[in-house]
């Protein structure tokens, strides 16, 4: 008898389609708004950081959150590895301060540097380790803070979201 095994966790490079971490990509922003998560990630983390209290959204909302979070650092990876192939560099055009969010004028006109700067820093388990922390820390009151910086991967996570939404409006696809 041959055994048949679910993969329930999506593999690293598992499509053979050329853009398959842009397709990844355009399903989470398809099922999630940019500024929604944006400030739910705020929230999980600001409730993470606080001693005395806890999330106030359903578990499974934050849940899910996790396991979409998982996935969009695995297609922003899947992205830079294939940054030769995909050219997303636009004209030099003026912006105001306020459509750049935390990327600067270099990042805002090649969104995928947030990429390589962010996995030249930390790695696919690191961030892995870093979404777990911040939601496990988020939905329950404890004695001890997270034992590492929290701040840094944070940071890299809202840039990430803000390069990922023009990389994926600058196909036009949105």
């Amino acid at each position: 008898m041959k055994k048949i095994r679910t993969d329930i966790q999506p593999r690293l490079g598992k499509g053979r389609k050329k853009h398959y971490g842009l397709q990844r990509m355009e399903t989470f922003f398809q099922l999630n708004n940019l500024t929604a998560s944006k400030e739910l990630l705020n929230n999980v983390m600001s409730y993470a950081l606080k001693r005395n209290s806890w999330i106030k959204e359903d578990p499974s909302v934050i849940y899910h959150f996790h396991q979409e979070m998982r996935s969009f650092v695995r297609a922003g990876y899947f992205i830079m590895l294939k940054e030769k192939k995909l050219v997303v560099n636009t004209q030099w055009e003026e912006v105001s301060p306020l459509a750049l969010g935390l990327l600067s004028e270099k990042e805002y006109q090649n969104p995928l540097l947030v990429f390589k700067k962010a996995f030249k820093e930390y790695s696919i388990k690191e961030f892995d380790y870093f979404i777990s922390g911040m939601v496990y820390f988020s939905m329950g009151i404890y004695d001890k803070l997270p034992e590492r910086n929290m701040i840094n991967p944070y940071i890299h996570l809202l840039k990430m979201l803000d390069a990922a939404y023009l990389i994926i409006e600058r196909k036009g696809k949105i």
